[in-house]
Order: structure tokens, then C-alpha cells, then sequence
């Protein structure tokens, strides 16, 4: 059976793919909790400074959960379902939107349900012209559980949001950049080239610096401002003492490109 997962790195961006094209990519258990396992793999590497995130096939880039093995979690119980279920999708988008490294998601088909979750919870995304998305958890009879209760209305703003998963009808790649869910649409074509591009626009910078603002924004969204700005300071604060603040300055006096250890 193929792994459900695929990870390949090249010139300091990983590419993770989503890998059950015939089921459409659908979130199984196994997938998340090797998607989550990647991660892990990535944080620790170095080398590595980005990651792009896209779908096997040309269907999906994933239409949600798997149903099939959500329904035995829901047939054993709250206590299993909750745990199962919803707790490790949970953990697979809080773990995607705090991640230090920029993850951009190349969404290149169908992103319903978790699939959509997903590329709400990363920080960049770029859409296929033929991607759809939809929030079809309440024709199941449930709201979304992967954290798009909450994401979906802070980005686009509680009527839009609440519209979209009270409705559950899908909406095209314009109204998901219209929302502030994706970034740019592309060609299906050019798809994966666009995201690079992108990645390659991060990670000429000082990694130290992409980590920082990462953390600020996303721990600083869920703030009073004030103390937002607490947490902005904090990661500055964090810089002072390395090098790369000190080589930033210094290339900025001498009239010079910056050289990042690691860029």
C-alpha cells in the first residue's frame, strides 16, 4: 500500500503530498499522523526553510476526512470520537499554523471539509484555478472540528464565515482570495512553481527573523492587542544577541546584500 504521505527536499524546501489520490486525499488517521511526524522531521533539519504542502493527483488536494473511518470513531462513542478525531485534527492544524518555518499550501484541486482547514490554519496559500472549497461538515449533521469554527471567521469575518459553514456550499478559488484564505491563483499548470517562488521569497531572509514573525503574528492573532504586542517585543528581544540582526544592520550601512548563515 503507498504511504500516505510523501516528503521530498530540494534547495531548502520541503514538498509534502497529501498521498491517496484515490480516495482524494482524505484525512485518515494514518495520513495525519504521519503528516505530524514530517513536521517533526522538518523542525529538526536545518537545511530546511520552507515547506510546501499540495495533493497527489489531480482531483484533490484533499476533500476532508475520511468518513468511512470516522464513522467506527462515532459508533464507539463521544469519548472515542473526541479523542480520535477531533483531537488529532485539532493537533494537525494547530501544529501547521504555529510551525516556526513557513508553510504554504498549494491547494491544486477539491479542499473540503479538513482540506480547507488546512489551508486555513498554514500561513501562505496558493490556489489552482481549479481548486473548489467547501465547509460541508454541517450536511453530516456537525460543525467542522478541525479548527474551522474558528479560523474560517477570523479570516473572513463572522458573517462571511458563519455563510459559508452554515450553508455548506462550495465556492471558487476567487471568493476563497476575496476571504483572505488563499494569497494568489495561478495557473493548474504553473501551480507548484508559484508556490517555490513564493517559498524562495521567504527564505532569502534571515531564518531567524521568518521564525519570529511566524510567532508573533500567530500567537499575537489571539490577543489583546496590547498583549500581542508584548509577544512582538519578546521576539525582537530574542534577535538582539544573534548574528543575523547584527549582519541585517550591517549590510544596510555597508550598501550590501545581507548573508544569512543558512539563506
Amino acid at each position: 500500500m503507498p504511504e500516505p504521505i510523501l516528503l521530498e527536499t530540494k534547495d531548502g524546501i520541503a514538498l509534502i503530498t497529501l498521498n491517496r489520490p484515490a480516495q482524494l486525499n482524505a484525512l485518515n488517521y494514518a495520513l495525519i499522523d504521519q503528516l505530524m511526524a514530517a513536521l517533526d522531521r522538518i523542525e529538526g533539519d536545518a537545511d530546511v526553510r520552507a515547506v510546501i504542502l499540495t495533493g497527489a493527483g489531480e482531483r484533490a488536494f484533499s476533500a476532508g476526512a475520511d468518513i468511512h473511518e470516522f464513522s467506527g470513531s462515532v459508533k464507539q462513542g463521544a469519548a472515542v470520537a473526541v479523542r480520535d478525531f477531533v483531537r488529532r485534527g485539532q493537533a494537525m492544524t494547530a501544529r501547521l499554523e504555529a510551525f516556526r518555518k513557513p508553510v504554504i499550501a498549494a491547494v491544486n484541486g477539491l479542499a473540503f471539509g479538513g482540506g480547507c482547514e488546512i489551508t486555513e490554519a498554514v500561513h501562505l496559500a496558493v490556489a489552482s484555478d481549479r481548486a473548489l472549497f467547501a465547509k460541508p461538515e454541517i450536511k453530516l449533521g456537525m460543525p467542522p472540528t478541525f479548527g474551522g469554527t474558528q479560523r474560517l471567521p477570523r479570516l473572513a469575518g463572522r458573517k462571511r464565515g458563519l455563510e459559508l459553514l452554515l450553508a455548506g456550499d462550495p465556492f471558487s478559488p476567487e471568493h476563497a482570495r476575496e476571504i483572505g484564505l488563499v494569497n494568489q491563483i495561478v495557473p493548474h499548470d504553473q501551480l507548484l512553481t508559484a508556490a517555490r517562488e513564493l517559498a524562495c521569497r521567504i527564505i532569502r531572509h534571515s531564518p531567524d527573523a521568518v521564525a519570529s514573525t511566524i510567532t508573533a503574528v500567530t500567537r499575537g492573532l489571539n490577543m489583546p492587542i496590547a498583549e500581542g504586542l508584548l509577544v512582538e517585543s519578546e521576539q525582537f528581544a530574542a534577535l538582539v544577541p544573534g548574528r543575523d540582526l547584527a549582519e541585517g544592520l550591517a549590510a544596510w550601512r555597508e550598501r550590501r546584500p545581507a548573508k544569512y548563515v543558512g539563506a
